[in-house]
């Protein structure tokens, strides 16, 4: 039996909900670029110029709001992991990607805290992003392992967790360009299997 938010996500919107909703998503991004995911979701509403009811409505948790406002580029990194599964090098292709990843998440403060937190078994607001951006991170790693290029033992969770602690010590020093490429390679020449 279908729940009432199943019921409503099946019907179409009304067109002024749909003006909310675009809106809220609009306002929702500018304020994570501006101030991070944990911006306060009645600014975001007031801002909208609709009531934190509203919000709520459209988006019923933060996660939620969260997992909608990065849909599409959580979309644009499954779609790179795709191209670069046919690359020569696959552990040039992982760390592309990896690179691609970082540079999402550092965009917005606060969003790695929160995708270390997502649970892998798309039981979470976030699984709709985070679930499909790991299959695609764990194909790539996974052909790199393949190649010999990153040790069997390691699994994706992890080497999201590391990628994520990653764009957190970018976040925090915002000085220094090259920190995030330095601590990836460091930590790409730890996962290579010993000689």
């Amino acid at each position: 039996m279908a729940t009432e938010t199943e019921r409503t996500a099946a019907r179409p919107m009304r067109a002024d909900a749909r003006r909310n909703h675009e809106r809220l998503l609009t306002v929702a991004r500018s304020a994570f670029t501006e101030h991070g995911t944990d911006t306060s979701l009645e600014d975001v509403a007031r801002r909208a110029g609709v009531g934190v009811g509203t919000l709520y409505r459209h988006f019923p948790s933060r996660r939620a709001l969260i997992s909608a406002v990065f849909q599409s580029e959580a979309d644009a990194l499954v779609a790179r992991g795709r191209e670069l599964l046919d690359a020569a090098e696959p552990c040039a292709a992982l760390l592309d990607w990896l690179r691609a990843l970082i540079g999402h998440a550092v965009t917005y403060r606060g969003l790695s805290r929160t995708l270390m937190t997502a649970s892998p078994d798309g039981s979470c607001e976030l699984s709709s992003c985070s679930v499909p951006v790991r299959t695609a991170g764990g194909a790539l790693l996974a052909r790199a392992q393949r190649a010999g290029s990153v040790r069997p033992e390691v699994g994706i969770g992890d080497l999201l967790q590391l990628t994520n602690a990653i764009a957190i010590a970018a976040e925090e020093s915002p000085d220094d360009a090259g920190l995030a490429d330095r601590l990836l390679t460091l930590t790409l020449h730890g996962l290579r299997p010993a000689a």
